[in-house]
């Protein structure tokens, strides 16, 4: 029987193949692949008991498959060398492994460089928004400079580019021009703040002075008038020339905000919740409170802090309602669902930056300390006060002691612990 495939026959096999006959016995020894077929595997041993497939060699006893493509051929291994999923790689066909730690240091850069540019963006917005309209440098006979640094916080009557109907709503008038309804002085340095408020109808004398916009120099006549009434005859400069000049204190920074800008920066955080001491109701300025904690709108925080006739001590009692209003603003403004929240954020700096008048040297980072320092004052790290009053003077305006406010210029000046207390 011929044991080719399909009975070829020795002619049907070719040349390729040398010669022989159809019997299964070769004609004499030679160099020919056989077959060489190993013993069998067990019943139940190598895969599912079927026998051990056969190996090639040549005549030469050299091993063909078994030697070297057949390594690792009868375990599926067909290619050799590649590794499995046990060897470290991963499936035959399947997507590599994920790089976590490269995806985490790439969306890490990502996010600070956003909030880089996104910071320096906003710093360059808000810092084109502040109205530097104040020239300090035309304050002449300067007192020397201390320690930490003074703000000089000016509440104005101005009711620029306000519409009939909101002078109506926030009850300001119709009056033409601008003068100071709120003066403070905030004081920050190594220690705790202190913020001091000065009466307008303080005591003081009109010094010598240049002109804002003239130039022109003013002597000093000795005149005595209310401090507000600076404001009204030169502006800022002569405000703060004024300051100096009654108490011996140097002046840093001077920042100024109107009845319409003070009322949109309450309405852009939502209100501001203040504890009302006692029920107030004032016809000119359109208070009306009940005594108690509460939430006031912008319309309401103005009324507020204007508020003075309905007031047993008047003046002095309406700076101190103003004090507590503005540190517990500040203190709202300053917190993270202000800071941390755009949709918060925005709208208070821009209706903020929009209404505030600085002075030329003022930048965005002195702005942010000054309401850091009263947010600290709010929260009773420092001291809050009126400047130290001796009783009336003989126009009618509150006298300052002399002796008091000398020693509260050299603490400030120092930047010591206010010991000064005041009424």
């Amino acid at each position: 029987m011929n044991d080719w495939p399909q009975r070829w026959s020795d002619d049907d096999r070719g040349t390729r193949y040398g010669r022989g006959s159809a019997d299964a016995q070769p004609e004499s020894a030679r160099v020919m692949r056989q077959v060489r077929r190993g013993q069998g595997a067990p019943p139940g041993q190598g895969y599912g008991g079927v026998p051990r497939q056969p190996s090639y060699v040549d005549g030469q006893g050299h091993g063909g498959y078994d030697d070297g493509y057949d390594s690792g051929y009868n375990t599926g291994q067909v290619y050799g060398g590649g590794g499995g999923a046990g060897d470290g790689g991963g499936p035959r066909g399947g997507r590599p492994a994920p790089n976590w730690r490269r995806r985490i240091k790439v969306t890490s850069i990502t996010l600070v460089t956003l909030l880089v540019v996104t910071s320096v963006a906003t710093y360059f917005w808000a810092d084109s928004k502040l109205n530097r309209d104040v020239d300090l440098s035309k304050v002449i006979d300067r007192p020397e400079a201390g320690e930490g640094t003074n703000y000089l916080i000016v509440g104005s009557d101005s009711r620029e580019g306000m519409t009939d109907e909101q002078k109506k709503n926030l009850h300001t008038g119709s009056a033409e021009g601008k003068r100071t309804d709120s003066m403070m002085i905030l004081h920050t340095g190594g220690g705790s703040p202190t913020l001091i408020s000065l009466p307008r109808d303080s005591n003081v004398t009109i010094p010598s002075y240049k002109g804002s916009d003239s130039g022109k120099l003013y002597q000093g006549t000795g005149r005595q008038t209310k401090l507000n009434a600076a404001y009204a005859e030169d502006g800022p400069e002569l405000l703060v020339r004024t300051v100096e000049a009654n108490t011996g204190l140097h002046i840093d920074h001077y920042v100024e905000i109107g009845f319409a800008g003070f009322a949109n920066i309450v309405d852009s955080v939502g209100g501001v919740e203040i504890d009302i001491p006692r029920d107030i109701k004032d016809t000119k300025s359109g208070a009306d409170f009940k005594k108690g904690k509460q939430t006031l709108n912008g319309e309401e925080s103005l009324a507020f802090v204007r508020t003075r006739y309905a007031l047993p001590g008047s003046d002095l009692d309406r700076t101190k309602n103003q004090q507590k209003f503005l540190s517990a603003l500040a203190n709202q403004v300053a917190t993270p669902g202000t800071v941390l929240n755009p949709f918060k954020l925005y709208p208070t700096m821009g209706a903020g930056l929009d209404s505030l008048i600085v002075d030329e040297d003022m930048g965005l980072w002195d702005l942010a300390s000054m309401f850091w320092a009263m947010k600290g004052v709010s929260g009773g790290d420092g001291t809050s006060m009126n400047m130290p009053i001796s009783g009336n003077a003989g126009n009618g305006n509150l006298q300052w002691d002399t002796a008091k406010v000398k020693k509260l210029v050299e603490e400030l000046k120092n930047d010591e612990t206010v010991t000064v207390r005041s009424k």
